[in-house]
């Protein structure tokens, strides 16, 4: 399995289901040893990354550092995955990089066609890279994994064999209890003791960030706060939100990366989940907010809305006064968040890290019969 998006600067989402994906193929194999699975990760030379990133399981490294094993791949389809590794049934790959042919079937997981439908939302680099690899998946992969029903559909219209594509959505981990007491000191702590929005994600060019910033100054309610956690994407959009939130100071919030057990605390706090991202994959924030309890505003036609259903507030993508709309239907109608909340939380029930390992057996059985 490849494991090289771990290596990244930003790991992002990516990162954080793979190794999740290659946990739980772990711990299936535990429960069920008839159909386990043993994953190598393949990853590019260079220091480990530092925990959430580390991978799960065992890892040989190849010959060049990220960026050139990605050149190399693309342009030379040089080193194999396998050159590094014991004798395997099967390479599966995890990002939209085209790896050299080998001598085993080759399973791809696809998150999403962006490059290709928005390809002004990556750097021309970016762009090249994952047009061309998608293009080589396409032609050339065994079987490929999808996320979300959307993804399978707009595979298929840009000419991927619907009997390759395979459904198996991200699971999610159930948060660990926590008591009112400790949400209550964080509260303090933190300085969020009024209401406030959540934003977590990458702030990258199609995340919307900038409309929720209008949205919220729309709402222009001084005891409400927008807090904005993850890491600083490509494009500057970091940067230039922190410049146009300057008249809304201090109530526009940066927190930057955070790790898994103070983002837990953010998501018991908050008062709703706000994801108006233009297009996403799958959009796991949504579905981590769901699993804790929080209601979610998010974006219509995307796998996030057809994902949260009903524990969502969909609304059209570039639209402030719509999203600030949303979100104050939300806020003040506590009946309204309840069900959300509900149902939210029965809906990711069903997201399951075993269901999904299971899922992705399912593909390597039938690629290797």
């Amino acid at each position: 399995m490849t494991m090289t998006q771990n290596w990244q600067r930003i790991p992002g989402g990516i990162a954080v289901s793979t190794n999740a994906l290659a946990q739980a193929l772990v711990d299936a194999g535990e429960r069920q040893p008839a159909r386990s699975v043993r994953v190598t990760g393949v990853v590019p030379r260079g220091r480990p990354p530092e925990p959430p990133w580390v991978p799960p399981v065992e890892v040989r490294a190849l010959p060049l550092p990220l960026p050139l094993l990605y050149d190399a791949w693309d342009l030379a389809r040089w080193p194999r995955v396998t050159s590094v590794t014991e004798p395997v049934d099967l390479v599966h790959l995890t990002v939209p990089i085209a790896v050299p042919r080998e001598r085993v079937p080759l399973v791809a997981t696809v998150h999403d066609l962006l490059p290709l439908t928005m390809p002004e939302s990556f750097t021309r680099r970016g762009r090249r890279l994952m047009q061309r690899g998608l293009h080589r998946i396409r032609n050339e992969a065994d079987a490929v994994i999808v996320l979300s029903e959307i993804g399978r559909q707009e595979c298929v219209r840009h000419g991927f064999d619907p009997s390759r594509l395979h459904l198996v959505p991200w699971g999610v981990e159930t948060p660990a209890p926590m008591s009112e007491k400790t949400v209550a000191e964080f509260r303090v702590r933190a300085g969020l003791e009024d209401p406030f929005l959540l934003f977590v994600g990458t702030a990258e060019p199609r995340k919307g960030l900038g409309v929720l910033v209008e949205a919220f100054e729309i709402l222009d309610d001084p005891d409400l706060t927008l807090v904005i956690v993850g890491p600083d994407g490509w494009g500057g959009v970091g940067d230039e939100l922190r410049r146009s939130a300057q008249r809304l100071a201090p109530r526009v919030r940066f927190e930057g990366f955070v790790p898994d057990s103070e983002l837990a605390l953010y998501r018991r706090a908050a008062a709703l989940c706000c994801m108006p991202s233009q297009a996403e994959g799958f959009g796991l924030p949504v579905l981590e907010a769901m699993a804790a309890g929080l209601p979610v505003v998010t974006t219509e036609h995307t796998p996030m809305a057809d994902m949260a259903g009903d524990a969502a507030l969909c609304v059209p993508f570039g639209k402030p006064a719509a999203l600030a709309s949303a979100v104050e239907a939300v806020l003040t109608d506590p009946a309204l968040a309840e069900e959300m909340s509900r149902i939210g939380l029965s809906r990711a029930a069903s997201f399951t890290w075993e269901r999904t390992a299971a899922g992705v057996v399912d593909v390597y059985e039938e690629v290797m019969s």
